[in-house]
């Protein structure tokens, strides 16, 4: 399943009328405050494209949701985090400081930074002293 994690219900609720007016229909859950949205791998490109976009423009709409909400009123924390699977197909969440999260957005899609989480949990989870040079000779 493919899980995306939001922080307010309102851009949540939005990108699920995004994804049932295409067809989807959508399995929701709220862990630890997160709210998540799992919709099926099997989808089409184009259509994966579209909600991916979508996604991101919800994930501003609550940035900005946060900003105002901030401003009325105290919050207290400011918080961001990325999701990890791990290769027993758990789900973790890394704690990362919102301000580097956000330079890393600016100039990474999101896809390109799930990539280099993946390599890195991968690293982890199944270490290789070999240098990066020995791996290329073996063929890996």
């Amino acid at each position: 399943m493919l899980e995306y994690v939001f922080f307010d219900p309102r851009p949540r609720d939005r990108f699920v009328a995004h994804v049932r007016d295409r067809g989807l229909e959508p399995v929701l859950e709220e862990d630890d405050g997160l709210l998540k949205v799992l919709l099926p791998e099997e989808i089409d490109d184009d259509l994966a494209k579209g909600i991916e976009d979508f996604y991101d423009a919800m994930m501003e709409m609550g940035r900005e949701l946060y900003e105002q909400d901030a401003d009325s009123e105290e919050v207290g924390y400011h918080a961001a985090g990325i999701t990890v699977q791990l290769a027993d197909g758990s789900n973790v969440y890394a704690q990362v400081d919102p301000r580097l999260l956000g330079r890393i957005m600016e100039v990474v899609s999101p896809e390109e930074f799930n990539s280099v989480v993946n390599a890195i949990v991968e690293a982890v989870e199944n270490p290789d002293s070999r240098s990066l040079c020995q791996r290329m000779r073996d063929g890996e």
